[in-house]
């Protein structure tokens, strides 16, 4: 994963780093720009439990970009398609689209 000065990082350690998030505000939410679990780790509930706490601490919706074998994860966690993005999210996901088949998914603010 590549970060900027303003990314947010969540991890999850147990005899060190097995999961990391990271997380840029956009308008009114956070995009989820990578989540990594470590394979042996895996199918356990640690990726949705790290997005969970993540969103509740950073706060408002989160969206992400991925390709379509990774839907059915996602909306496990909470995710659902995204109808509207903000619009630099928009304008990313256009150009990314260019060379890549990606899904664009929204993990609303929990009530």
């Amino acid at each position: 994963m590549r970060s900027v000065g303003n990314a947010r990082w969540w991890v999850a350690r147990s005899d060190g780093i097995v999961a990391g998030s990271n997380f840029l505000p956009v308008a009114g939410g956070h995009w989820l720009t990578g989540l990594h679990v470590a394979v042996d780790q895996r199918n356990k509930g640690l990726g949705r439990r790290l997005l969970s706490t993540a969103q509740a601490t950073l706060g408002g919706p989160v969206w992400l970009f991925c390709e379509p074998p990774l839907r059915g994860f996602y909306l496990s966690a909470g995710f659902e398609d995204a109808t509207t993005l903000p619009a630099e999210l928009t304008q990313r996901l256009q150009r990314y689209r260019a060379s890549k088949n990606l899904l664009a998914l929204v993990r609303p603010t929990a009530a």
